[in-house]
């Protein structure tokens, strides 16, 4: 398979990790996900990954429940570890190498993130999975992504949801929303776009990280985005 991407960050949300659950972990959808990852990594992609915890706990959902902010964000923290478990399990079961790091020291959990040993790991031929978040309360996994992204020098970050790309409105709710092949990062800012929160959206455009987002619950279309196939939304 030609690959247009060598070294990849792939955010991965906690909500579709659900499947048709509405809670925890489909492992259907979890196996599917590894067999998706291990076929690009076969291919020559190097792949660190971010995954949310929504299907878990999420720290502001728990905030307006009467949670203090700072714990309930840790709390959403945990569960990005519990989530990268899974997955480092399922890819280990699929005969792909995957380490999980941790934004802060939870060993033998997995091992303390830094750049440099996660960048050991994907030259290695391993997933990196890099859980915790930013490590930091008041900071989204989406600007975790966005800063592992730019850290392991990876050429895009490929965010895989459950919708095939960036519309003018969530195509959900609105039958006339419109999908945009590509758009600017100014433009997401601009129509108050919900691709992503406002730090990981600048801190990729001051750091020209290119984000494609893309229906990752489809299988195969990841292969599709590494071949550089024309599905999903460029923001650049």
């Amino acid at each position: 398979m030609r690959t247009k991407y060598k070294r990849v960050l792939l955010k991965l949300s906690g909500e579709s990790l659900m499947g048709a659950q509405g809670y925890g972990i489909d492992t259907e959808r979890l196996n599917q996900y590894a067999e998706q990852i291990k076929q690009i990594v076969g291919s020559g992609v190097q792949v660190a990954i971010v995954i949310g915890g929504g299907n878990i706990f999420r720290g502001l959902s728990g905030a307006s429940k009467g949670f203090d902010r700072v714990k309930g964000d840790q709390m959403g923290m945990l569960a990005t570890v519990i989530n990268s478990l899974a997955l480092s399990s399922s890819l280990t079961a699929a005969g792909q190498p995957a380490k999980v790091f941790t934004a802060i020291n939870m060993f033998p959990i997995g091992e303390h993130y830094s750049k440099w040993r996660a960048i050991d790991a994907l030259n290695a031929g391993e997933v990196a999975i890099i859980s915790g978040g930013t490590g930091n309360p008041f900071f989204t996994t989406d600007t975790g992504s966005a800063l592992r992204a730019v850290e392991v020098e990876a050429e895009v970050m490929l965010k895989g949801t459950r919708v095939d790309g960036i519309y003018t409105a969530d195509p959900e709710k609105d039958p006339t929303a419109t999908k945009f092949s590509e758009i600017t990062y100014d433009e997401v800012y601009n129509r108050g776009l919900k691709v992503m929160d406002l730090t990981a959206t600048a801190l990729c455009k001051e750091n020209r990280m290119p984000i494609v987002v893309f229906d990752m619950d489809t299988p195969g279309n990841l292969a599709k985005v590494i071949a550089g196939e024309p599905i999903g939304t460029l923001v650049y």
